[in-house]
């Protein structure tokens, strides 16, 4: 009996501190992107992002946070000749989160690899399938279940294949984790 006691508390802590090392949650919000390069001047377009994620801890102020969304991005033009350009893309943001107050406040960074799924443009303005950027930002837990997070995304290679320019994303964002 002491030995199935002993086994119990063992398996119950290893839950415990499995419990505490990864969190899931979802998240969504607002995208206010645009394409920088090639003599290209186009104005915010306002779009969404959705999916989930997965907060790793590694150590009582560092975690890493994988995330797979969905994420709507584009531009937009002045001119009546040009019509608005959208990209939707899957994308896969893996954020080092350096917590600065104790779990509440984060400092996040890293890469972002982005899947080109769906596009609203014309041959002229075909987009690569394929986008690489490093983003970086703030986060803030409200309580234990909401946060909180503004994201800076600065795409680093070619968006278009005719044009060179690149994906300029500001993200803001509200998530529960569970």
């Amino acid at each position: 009996m002491k030995k199935l006691s002993i086994l119990f508390i063992v398996l119950l802590s290893a839950y415990s501190v499995n419990a505490q090392m990864f969190k899931f949650g979802l998240k969504g919000g607002a995208n206010f992107s645009s394409l920088e390069g090639d003599n290209i001047e186009s104005s915010k377009y306002t779009s969404f992002h959705f999916g989930g994620l997965v907060e790793i801890s590694l150590l009582e102020n560092l975690s890493v946070q994988p995330e797979l969304l969905y994420s709507s991005q584009g531009a937009k033009f002045d001119e009546a000749a040009v019509e608005d350009i959208n990209y939707n893309y899957i994308t896969v943001p893996v954020m080092a989160k350096f917590y600065l107050v104790s779990k509440k406040f984060s400092l996040e960074a890293g890469p972002q690899f982005s899947f080109l799924i769906n596009q609203n443009v014309s041959d002229q303005f075909e987009g690569e399938s394929f986008d690489f950027a490093v983003a970086g930002g703030l986060g803030y837990n409200i309580t234990e279940h909401f946060f909180v997070q503004g994201r800076y995304v600065l795409g680093l290679t070619q968006a278009n294949k005719e044009a060179e320019v690149t994906n300029r994303v500001i993200q803001l964002s509200l998530g529960y984790i569970f």
